[in-house]
């Protein structure tokens, strides 16, 4: 193929990509109708591989698990860029009323990750007719296990994902904003994600008699109270943190005082400092209550995800490029989140940035939350990440 411009062959594959939309949404909505939850993505896997392998790209397999890779390598020297997407599904039935409805009971797509699965094939797909005016190589990254800490990204990374790779990037789609509309920012703009489980254990006991016992109810309703205080009153206002008790398990019986009790939350920091903090409060209060109490406590704490950091070089490259192809007024702020995100680790690793993708139609049945059980999006949506990714292969691998 023969260019006179770098616009045209930016044009050229924008045609591609839109004349393979329907294929698109058809890889889409074959892993609607067949999720799998996360470390258990063995079909989806050998879904993804099978198509990689069709495009003719060197493709390698259990990358620090259930992850693939895929290379294209352009047909001139240049930088290498890793672009990614997750696979892995959420532990909810699907009560879409739809064609393409989960077959998996109990297994759902309720995040989008199918589409950012049938995104990145579709950009694999057309950028590899293309690879003779490419300088550089493109890392295609396909991870599992976004949802289910310590997550995909971790061992992945750890077995060489990011290898030769320069830059990162990855997008996600988003039900709040509408189709056509993208989101950025740089900075901490995700929380990291830590989960503890504190399980005390007391003394038994009527509960006529309790200068007999130790009464594990007390002690964890102190324990949950004090809690409260890490935030509005053990840190600085200016740092953002969440500490939530999700979980509160004691006793068997009305007239008995429980002889132990399980507390389980999580913890949402922006900052290594603060999550440090945060995490050294929630044991010395745990144990000084539990030692008032003349109890005993165990702490399971998990660190999760990091903080998910946008490069702020590399962010505003992002928002450059997307103002020029999608107009400043399709282009907003990504809201800094206490949720999490696992991209997170390729960040800490390699320059890059994380961006939102706008996916409702201002119909009801597109504009459900992630991990709602009648999630949905408008499939037009999957044209616009394949665009996005485009334009970041445009500026580091197609000169004019």
């Amino acid at each position: 193929m023969v260019f006179s411009s770098k616009q045209e062959i930016v044009d050229s594959i924008t045609k591609d990509m839109k004349e393979n939309f329907e294929i698109s949404v058809d890889w889409r909505r074959h892993l609607h109708q067949h999720p799998e939850l996360s470390f258990k993505e063995y079909k989806t896997k050998e879904f993804i591989v099978e198509k990689l392998s069709e495009f003719g790209l060197e493709v390698k397999t259990g990358v620090g698990g259930n992850g693939v890779i895929a290379t294209l390598q352009g047909a001139q020297e240049g930088p290498t860029i890793a672009l990614r997407a997750d696979f892995d599904a959420l532990p909810i039935t699907d009560l879409k009323d739809v064609a393409y409805k989960s077959q998996n009971e109990g297994a759902m797509h309720a995040c989008g990750h199918d589409g950012h699965t049938a995104a990145l094939l579709s950009t694999a797909k057309i950028l590899a007719k293309y690879r003779d005016i490419l300088h550089g190589k493109i890392v295609f990254i396909f991870q599992h296990a976004e949802e289910t800490p310590p997550g995909g990204a971790k061992f992945m990374v750890e077995d060489g994902a990011l290898d030769g790779v320069d830059y990162v990037f990855g997008a996600h789609l988003d039900s709040s904003n509408p189709v056509g509309n993208l989101s950025i920012g740089d900075g901490y703009r995700m929380a990291a994600v830590d989960k503890f489980k504190i399980t005390l254990q007391g003394l038994g006991g009527h509960g006529a008699r309790p200068q007999d016992s130790i009464d594990s109810i007390v002690l964890g309703g102190q324990i949950v109270t004090a809690l409260q205080q890490v935030v509005s009153r053990r840190l600085n206002p200016f740092d953002p943190a969440v500490v939530t008790v999700g979980v509160f398990h004691a006793g068997s019986a009305f007239n008995i005082i429980a002889d132990s009790a399980v507390i389980e939350g999580t913890v949402r920091t922006m900052t290594k400092k603060v999550r440090e903090k945060v995490q050294e409060e929630i044991y010395a209060i745990v144990n000084g209550l539990t030692e008032a109490a003349h109890a005993q406590a165990t702490i399971d704490y998990l660190n999760g995800y990091p903080a998910l950091y946008n490069h702020p070089k590399e962010t505003a490259v992002l928002k450059q490029l997307f103002e020029k192809v999608f107009g400043k007024e399709h282009i907003g702020e990504m809201e800094p989140s206490m949720g999490a995100e696992d991209f997170a680790y390729y960040l800490e690793e390699r320059p890059g940035s994380f961006f939102k993708v706008g996916s409702n139609n201002g119909d009801s049945n597109t504009k459900y939350p992630h991990h709602h059980p009648k999630f949905d999006f408008d499939e037009r949506a999957l044209l616009e990440i394949q665009k996005a990714f485009l334009e970041i292969v445009a500026y580091y691998l197609i000169t004019e």
